[in-house]
């Protein structure tokens, strides 16, 4: 399927690749005018997954979208490498570097949002500002056992990507979207984002074989730009419980709860989360 495919299910603008020095070809699109705002999808998602929040914000910010190697659209041409959130960070930092953006207002969801925090902590000259939208990721907290995922979730990661790798992507789909939202969340998904998890399905057995990184006090303190962590007011404990103890460790956080939202609030509860964004950015 090429990018433009189904305008009218996924509000596509044009598409542009930019070849990193490593040889990786990044999708992305861009609109608007102004301090420029990145935006980093997170599992199942893509550069589409933004559309909600170019088309507002571009009033104001020149809005950048990517798509990370190993997501949609995939291609040989693209040279993507081995999946991981290291490479992702990478990319993301050579990315900003060869467009010559940064600093740039950097936002975060889910994994993205885990991929995003260690961007601004490894690359602080390129990060003018943070947010993390329920960012996924362990936390490691001193005096306490070793972070790592429940037994719970690690057992049903397991059973999503044997789902996804024999075939029964919708099966495994269903699977994994109620369980970082809420019951019956995939079957009540729009078909545009029904689509662009389909396209992206493959990635997921990938992702789980490269946990991501726990969030640690140092880390977190180390943060050198101000930081908005969002929540959704029904997300899974697990990311209100990073949104949380995040807030402590960074000292100068701010922290923002959309009223009703779940996990996928990005789409979800957009205009919450866009007033949000503008409020904390122009702050």
């Amino acid at each position: 399927m090429n990018a433009r495919t189904d305008l009218s299910n996924l509000a596509i603008p044009e598409v542009y690749f930019a070849t990193l020095p490593s040889g990786t070809r990044v999708p992305y699109v861009a609109t608007g005018y102004g301090e420029p705002l990145l935006f980093i999808h997170g599992s199942l998602c893509d550069y589409r997954y933004w559309n909600s929040q170019a088309s507002v914000l571009s009033k104001q910010f020149f809005c950048m979208s990517v798509s990370l190697s190993h997501y949609w659209p995939d291609d040989q041409d693209r040279m993507p490498g081995e999946f991981g959130w290291r490479t992702h960070v990478e990319e993301l930092a050579d990315f900003i570097a060869m467009m010559g953006l940064g600093p740039v207002h950097v936002v975060g969801h889910s994994r993205g949002g885990c991929v995003a925090f260690h961007l601004a902590r490894e690359y602080p000259h390129l990060v003018k500002s943070l947010t993390l939208a329920d960012p996924g990721g362990p936390l490691q907290v001193d005096g306490m056992q070793e972070a790592q995922l429940p037994a719970a979730t690690l057992a049903l990661r397991a059973n999503v990507a044997e789902l996804i790798e024999a075939g029964a992507i919708d099966a495994g789909l269903e699977m994994f979207v109620d369980s970082v939202s809420m019951p019956g969340a995939w079957r009540r998904s729009p078909p545009g984002f029904r689509r662009m998890a389909i396209d992206n399905a493959s990635t997921l057995p990938k992702q789980f074989r490269d946990p991501l990184p726990a969030y640690t006090q140092a880390a977190a303190a180390g943060l050198r730009c101000k930081v908005l962590l969002v929540e959704g007011e029904k997300s899974p404990r697990m990311y209100r419980d990073n949104v949380a103890q995040l807030l402590q460790w960074c000292g100068h956080a701010e922290k923002h709860t959309i009223a009703g939202a779940s996990h996928g609030m990005i789409a979800t509860h957009a205009a919450a989360f866009n007033r949000a964004l503008q409020g904390f950015i122009a702050g």
